[in-house]
């Protein structure tokens, strides 16, 4: 059964459902942040999915970042699944800039989150949310 990990809940913000994964923005308003959580059960690494939702959450992945890249135009899109401080399997794609400001390092820690404003969030999803459902429509 899916639960959301609470602080993923807690620094995102739902976009849409794909097939395999929750598509959710990072609430951090310096990048452009996406954030694709596998709606399954405890699964922690990409190598405990089959073989089907592994080639799914790639297809995911690969629909995050056209998206990113075609909104935003970042000079590089990361990807990364971490999970050091939560164990639920989460894959992040964001846009970076040479202007951004961890530029070139990695994000994590760089700098505090900073939040979308709250008369921009609902702009900001819709903006991601059309390109999401259309990937998989």
């Amino acid at each position: 059964m899916f639960v959301l990990h609470e602080r993923l809940k807690a620094d995102t913000l739902a976009i849409t459902n794909w097939p395999l994964s929750s598509l959710r923005l990072l609430n951090d308003a310096t990048y452009p942040w996406l954030v694709l959580v596998p709606r399954l059960g405890e699964v922690s690494e990409l190598h405990q999915l089959s073989e089907g939702d592994q080639a799914q959450v790639m297809l995911e992945i690969n629909a995050a970042s056209l998206i990113i890249d075609e909104l935003y135009s970042p000079d590089k899109i990361n990807i990364g699944a971490l999970g050091n401080l939560v164990p639920q399997l989460h894959i992040h794609v964001l846009g970076r800039f040479t202007s951004d400001p961890a530029w070139p390092g990695p994000v994590w820690g760089a700098h505090p989150p900073k939040p979308y404003a709250e008369d921009e969030v609902d702009t900001v999803i819709e903006r991601l949310r059309v390109p999401a459902v259309q990937a998989f429509a």
